[in-house]
């Protein structure tokens, strides 16, 4: 039988709880309280913004935190097969031939211009498959040239061909991203169609590029070791790098970044609602911020990309006009394995 002092000690203990649970509301009420974030899976090299300017903006805007888990697209996508019963996940960022996949696995569910309003303000060619997912700041590809080697610029992307450049380019290989823009720009040379149309005239660009292995220093999967060359001059150019590896660097060395006159490539960076996520409403505030001329606009100084929101400006550099070309992802899904195995073949140094 409990004496005095235990029974005085739980009655001033329940007293307690109960004052501080009327205080706060209720327990319910803390525990919302607490649950009022959102996980969001990106890139690793997109932590410092994510982290500061946009879970800032967001948090003074819905009162909500965002937690971030920066590692590659490929690897949110495991998280998100992993938890498909209880996902924990509610926004993720990746690219789009790995946003294909999560479609196809029933992981992400649709976004519509009644619940992310952003969405109805896209440039076309930024919203995916009925609206599955949008592509937000998006890095652009252009040239990047050694301004002491070509004073003059690289005006356009036909010129990589051009015999004065006999062994000082550096291409991406076919294994990278970067390295895709080479080959359609090459079909469109070859066959003299728009972009849009070259792209998916394969067999056309791996005749065109052939021709380019005279000019060619080396073919790179490693972007950094080709950086370097282009920075000490031993290269002169290094056609369809992207923006966000390239501008940051202009002010340290003798480097700049050129928009051709054919226009520039554009990444296949998606944003999409997880599927069964928590706090969905959280989540689709999020997207449509990302989606905002207002927050891309703010993030240019931090992410050097083009804007998918025709409101929001330009990158500083680029014209208001310049020529914007987004890649069919899902044909380049389809097919890149055999592209991959030719190029290896057909462009052996």
């Amino acid at each position: 039988m409990p004496n005095d002092l235990t029974t005085f000690s739980r009655r001033r203990l329940l007293a307690g709880t109960a004052a501080a649970a009327a205080a706060f509301g209720g327990f319910p009420a803390i525990v919302r309280a607490q649950a009022r974030e959102i996980v969001v899976g990106g890139a690793a090299n997109f932590a410092p913004w994510m982290n500061g300017t946009v879970a800032q903006a967001f948090e003074a805007k819905h009162k909500a935190k965002i937690v971030y888990e920066g590692s590659r697209s490929l690897v949110n996508l495991e998280k998100m097969q992993k938890n498909k019963d209880k996902p924990y996940l509610s926004v993720v960022m990746m690219d789009d031939p790995v946003m294909i996949l999560a479609v196809k696995e029933g992981l992400i569910e649709p976004l519509t211009p009644a619940t992310v309003s952003n969405l109805a303000k896209l440039r076309p060619g930024t919203v995916h498959m009925d609206g599955m997912w949008a592509n937000y700041l998006q890095p652009w590809q252009g040239i990047a040239y050694n301004t002491k080697a070509l004073a003059g610029g690289f005006p356009a992307w036909a010129d990589m061909y051009d015999p004065k450049f006999k062994g000082r380019l550096v291409i991406p290989s076919l294994q990278n991203t970067e390295g895709l823009a080479n080959l359609v720009m090459a079909a469109a040379i070859e066959t003299g169609k728009p972009i849009e149309q070259a792209q998916f005239e394969i067999d056309a660009g791996f005749k065109k590029i052939k021709t380019l292995k005279p000019n060619i220093l080396t073919i790179c999967t490693q972007i950094p070791q080709a950086m370097n060359l282009l920075e000490q001059g031993e290269a002169w150019a290094i056609p369809s790098l992207f923006s966000s590896v390239v501008i940051p660097r202009e002010k340290e060395a003798p480097i700049k970044m050129s928009a051709p006159k054919e226009g520039i490539f554009v990444g296949p960076a998606g944003v999409c609602l997880v599927k069964g996520g928590p706090n969905k409403e959280l989540a689709l505030a999020l997207i449509d911020m990302l989606l905002s001329a207002e927050l891309q606009d703010k993030l240019q100084p931090e992410t050097f990309a083009f804007p998918s929101n025709t409101a929001a400006k330009p990158p500083v550099g680029l014209a208001a006009d310049v020529k914007v070309h987004n890649l069919d992802w899902a044909f380049v899904a389809k097919e890149r394995g055999e592209w991959v195995k030719r190029w290896d073949r057909d462009m052996a140094m």
